[in-house]
Parts: structure tokens; C-alpha cells; sequence
């Protein structure tokens, strides 16, 4: 068995995707109205996204009652600052929550957490 891929519900896939393409300089392998994949230039795991009508954002950090995250992606940075204003100029918001210093948890535009961090791969 092998994991082909993550997926991620949006309110609108193809903006999501357009987002992490942005972000990561991934190119789109699969582009259907609700269905967009991503592919790393070389290879491995990919990255989709899949409408999903009615989507409500995870909170973070979650509290009793609130839509918990039940995954979060973690992309290493060789500058931790300039991945940061990277990901803000590709529209990403920084959480109001940091637990740790040498980490940085961002918030894709659909409300995903996803965390910057530097170290060996």
C-alpha cells in the first residue's frame, strides 16, 4: 500500500489549489470543477482538493464545541521569515496561536492550519 495523496475540502477547490500552487510552485495534475491535484515537481505524495459545500474551517487552536483540525500540513522553509512573508503574499493568514519559537502555524484561505518550520528534511 502506498499514500497517493492528501486531500483537502474547500468551499471552492480550484481557488484552494490555485492558493497552494502559489505557495509550494506545484503544477496541477488533475483540474476538474470540484477536483484539483497537485504534484510536486519531483514526485511523490500529492496534494488535492475536493469542493466541499456547506465547509466549515477547523478552529485553531480548537476549543470544546468547535471544528476540530484533523490534520495539518508541515512545510519546511530553509528561512523561516521569508517563508512566512511568502506565504502571507500568497494569502495566508498567521494564527493568532504560536506554541513553539522556531515554528509558524498559518492558516490557508479555507481555514486549514498548515506550519513553516526550518530543519533537516
Amino acid at each position: 500500500m502506498e499514500i497517493s495523496g492528501v486531500v483537502l475540502g474547500a468551499p471552492d477547490a480550484r481557488s484552494l489549489a490555485a492558493f497552494y500552487e502559489r505557495l509550494l510552485g506545484w503544477r496541477r495534475d488533475q483540474d476538474e470543477p470540484d477536483w484539483v491535484k497537485l504534484v510536486p515537481p519531483g514526485g511523490g505524495t500529492g496534494l488535492s482538493f475536493q469542493t466541499e459545500p456547506g465547509h466549515v474551517p477547523p478552529v485553531w487552536p480548537h476549543t470544546p464545541g468547535d471544528q476540530r483540525m484533523t490534520a495539518h500540513l508541515d512545510i519546511r522553509v530553509d528561512d523561516l521569515a521569508e517563508g512566512c512573508a511568502h506565504a502571507a503574499a500568497c494569502g495566508a493568514r498567521l494564527a493568532g496561536f504560536q506554541p513553539q519559537p522556531d515554528v509558524r502555524v498559518h492558516l490557508d484561505p479555507a481555514g486549514h492550519p498548515f506550519c513553516l518550520w526550518t530543519g533537516p528534511a
